[in-house]
């Protein structure tokens, strides 16, 4: 069982920066690839980024392209977003996840782990 524990998000104003992080359990993190995805209310969930286990493949939602940077260190069980220019449409739960496969994908159904959430808002 993996456990992932999300941390960084707040209330910004529209243009701030944030980074959240996510931090894992288990000795196997290495071997993930990871995602964000977001949540807004009366909204489905939806893909941020994935990485791959090495962090030599990543890949964002359009919508955050440019924006977004998702990132990790493995010595460190953590997978990051730092996310900058932020806009009130970025308001959401952000949940991070782990997909066993070790290679991140778009798909929801491909992930095995997920954590809580932290929640982000951002003010215009």
């Amino acid at each position: 069982q993996v456990q992932l524990v999300e941390s960084g998000g707040g209330l910004v104003q529209a243009g701030a920066s944030l980074r959240l992080s996510c931090t894992a359990s288990g000795n196997t993190f290495s071997r993930y690839g990871m995602a964000w995805f977001r949540q807004a209310p009366g909204k489905e969930r939806e893909f941020v980024g994935a990485i791959s286990w090495s962090g030599a493949t990543t890949d964002y939602a359009d919508s955050v392209k440019g924006r977004f940077t998702i990132s990790r260190d493995n010595a460190k069980n953590t997978v990051y977003l730092q996310m900058n220019s932020l806009k009130p449409e970025d308001t959401a739960v952000y949940s991070c996840a782990a997909d066993l496969s070790g290679w991140g994908s778009r798909m929801l159904d491909d992930y095995d782990y997920w954590g809580q959430g932290t929640q982000v808002t951002v003010s215009s």
